[in-house]
């Protein structure tokens, strides 16, 4: 979402080839394929970043470091390599992963990977993600392990705490909550407070600092505040700085929001995001 900015990346993901482009033809497996690539923005965290941006050669090898206080860990290699990647694990151990948070080792990983906002997820949506992540590529590249410095819980983004229904989707706010949760954005326009983040209080009041090679980005208020947040922003606007990172004023937003992966998002859910942030409650 409308964080400051983003990395200036290429717009296209891996292809597939032989087999795996094959089978990439099937409406699940197309359904995976764009939600892994789009609004969820993996490729974001789990792809080798580069002078230039992702290395997509490598694509879902691993990505960035995070070190902090209570851990510090780097994105998994979440490729069909069976030794260093996700080859090995079963479909229920993936699912298990991306709703609860638990590796099949049962070690509870630190919430930088998203899983507080995945329980929404659909259970065919959850089908077709696995489903896309079986044709990636194999890449064997072994990441550090996690350090973990205190017990991780595993908390549930609230609205997010079990799967949406397929009907709930056919209404348009829902649909732009479901793509909202699902793409994580309240994760970094809700600022960390002296108990964590108050996703009541807070939510998307923005504040967030990103510090990295394009210096230290800030997010911004994403709620309705006409002067503190988007309130004041066209549709128009607002689809404009999530795919093209480009402000109301015209100015060009830092890094590291995943515009490049929501420019390829369809029309109709960029509008059901719009949608659902003209409810978010103002904030200043």
């Amino acid at each position: 979402m409308i964080r400051t900015g983003l990395l200036v990346v290429a717009l296209c993901v891996p292809g597939l080839t032989g087999a795996a482009q094959a089978q990439a033809q099937s409406p699940q497996v197309e359904r995976g394929s764009y939600l892994v690539n789009t609004v969820m923005t993996c490729q974001n965290c789990h792809t080798p970043m580069g002078p230039n941006g992702p290395d997509f050669s490598k694509a879902l090898s691993g990505g960035i470091t995070f070190d902090e206080p209570p851990f510090k860990v780097t994105g998994s290699n979440i490729t069909q390599d069976k030794e260093t990647g996700i080859g090995a694990w079963t479909d229920a151990e993936i699912k298990t992963l991306l709703r609860t948070g638990k590796r099949p080792n049962g070690v509870q990983i630190a919430e930088i990977m998203p899983t507080a906002f995945y329980g929404i997820v659909t259970e065919s949506d959850m089908d077709a993600i696995v489903a896309y992540l079986r044709t990636v590529k194999p890449v064997k590249n072994k990441v550090p392990d996690p350090i973990y410095k205190i017990a991780l819980p595993h908390h549930a983004f609230p609205g997010s705490e079990k799967p949406y229904t397929e009907a709930m989707l056919k209404d348009k706010v829902k649909n732009g909550f479901y793509l909202v949760t699902i793409g994580h954005c309240m994760e970094c326009h809700t600022p960390f407070g002296a108990k964590g983040k108050d996703f009541v209080g807070d939510l998307g009041k923005g504040g967030m600092e990103f510090p990295g090679p394009w210096g230290k980005s800030v997010s911004r208020n994403i709620t309705p505040h006409k002067t503190k947040g988007i309130g004041d922003w066209s549709d128009a606007e607002i689809k404009r700085a999530i795919t093209d990172g480009v402000s109301k004023d015209g100015s060009k937003l830092k890094p590291p929001m995943g515009y490049p992966y929501y420019a390829r998002m369809t029309a109709d859910d960029l509008d059901a995001m719009v949608a659902y942030l003209r409810t978010v409650p103002v904030k200043e």
